[in-house]
């Protein structure tokens, strides 16, 4: 659960933060970081092209292994870690092949700890954390990080507390679940990791007020209805006045808040079943 603040003063009444209390290490690897020079939006040019972003607190970036390849042998836990830049905890591996060890960071799933052994393809081996191709996975489990092409990484399924579910196979296909309730066909060739994401309690914490949102690097936001018409189409208006519209929109004029918007019309044939609208 959410760790909450002592409401000493009114900033911090109702505030909560992450359950941190599986983490085993503090400072990251530093051969498996780099530097992340943020643009605040701004494009080539200096123009913004994603508003509302800019500033935040320092963060260096962690060099996450998403593909995992298969190796012969055992990875094991060196310790459990925080991600500033990605909702979910990351897990220390390190790999021995003869007198080389090579250490990496993988996305740690719910209940992995320190010490704990890990394979990657090579052996059939179930436990939470460990990595195989959907052919070799039973139906029924739980995986993320999961591969849309062979080979090239894990690139569905890897935000905190999130998991999808193995239904069927069939030919050379897989059907899987995914968090957004779409069925969908992924080759079963592709590789996938055991288990859901760790850090599941994350939608659940509180921010309570701005400054931990600027820290964030996410800048204020203003309501359209708070402006004036030729700005937003909410604006204008005397007083505290509804929309005026049937659905709302963008500054642009398109629809907000639950439109669709995939266009990725080459991969509808993967589709089996739409993700139903929440």
């Amino acid at each position: 659960m959410p760790r909450l603040m002592k409401p000493n003063n009114n900033a911090v009444r109702k505030m909560s933060y992450g359950d941190f209390g599986t983490l085993t290490k503090k400072r990251p690897e530093k051969s498996l970081t780099s530097v992340n020079n943020k643009k605040a939006g701004r494009d080539n040019l200096g123009h913004i092209s994603v508003r509302h972003q800019g500033g935040g607190a320092k963060q260096l970036y962690r060099i996450i292994d998403f593909k995992f390849l298969p190796f012969e042998g055992e990875a094991v836990v060196k310790a459990i870690e925080y991600d500033p830049n990605r909702s979910s905890f990351i897990a220390l591996i390190e790999t021995t092949h003869g007198d080389k060890v090579t250490k990496s960071y993988i996305i740690a799933p719910d209940g992995l700890k320190a010490d704990d052994k890990v394979y990657s393809g090579v052996a059939k081996k179930y436990t939470v954390g460990s990595r195989l191709k959907l052919k070799d996975i039973p139906v029924g489990y739980d995986i993320h990080n999961i591969e849309l092409q062979p080979g090239k990484g894990g690139a569905v399924v890897r935000s905190a507390g999130s998991g999808a579910t193995i239904t069927a196979k069939e030919g050379k296909y897989a059907y899987i679940k995914m968090p957004s309730s779409e069925i969908r066909k992924i080759l079963l060739e592709c590789m996938a990791s055991i288990g859901r994401v760790s850090n599941p309690t994350h939608n659940r914490i509180r921010i309570a007020k701005a400054g931990r949102v600027r820290h964030m690097g996410i800048r204020p936001s203003v309501r359209g209805k708070a402006m004036n018409p030729n700005s937003h189409p909410h604006g204008g208006g005397e007083g505290n006045n509804p929309i005026g519209l049937k659905y709302p929109k963008t500054p642009w004029g398109k629809p907000a808040l639950g439109k669709i918007t995939r266009r990725n019309k080459r991969t509808d044939k993967f589709v089996v079943t739409k993700r139903k609208k929440r």
